[in-house]
């Protein structure tokens, strides 16, 4: 399927597609999806990388734990709302990781110059 010319019009559903990947194939992967996405395609990831997570458009978490411990609906919306329920582990998890590439982004903003006022 992925071979095939784009129709903006597929559903894409990947269960963990970073398992086994180096770090670097994690960042190809992520540019990929985003290419799918922006073509107009809907991508489902079951994931647990949180490189991953926080590029999503939207996460549902589920829990609170594993197996029969799961299956509930804990938290949902963007990477940054998640971040901000306390109840979710992935929130709890995703949040430093936001922060960080929030200063990081910041520090590559160019820095405005002051004009100095010369009388």
């Amino acid at each position: 399927e992925l071979s095939r010319r784009s129709t903006g019009r597929t559903i894409y559903i990947l269960d963990e597609p970073t398992t086994g990947l180096h770090f670097a194939d994690v960042h190809k992967l992520v540019e990929i999806l985003q290419r799918l996405t922006d073509g107009g395609n809907t991508v489902v990831v079951i994931e647990h990388n949180l490189d991953v997570i926080k590029t999503a458009d939207y996460i549902i978490d589920l829990g609170p734990e594993g197996g029969d411990e799961g299956g509930t609906v804990i938290a949902t919306g963007t990477p940054e709302e998640v971040a901000k329920n306390k109840a979710s582990y992935t929130g709890e998890f995703v949040a430093p990781l936001l922060e960080r590439d929030r200063v990081a982004d910041a520090k590559a903003l160019p820095k405005k110059k002051r004009s100095v006022n010369k009388k």
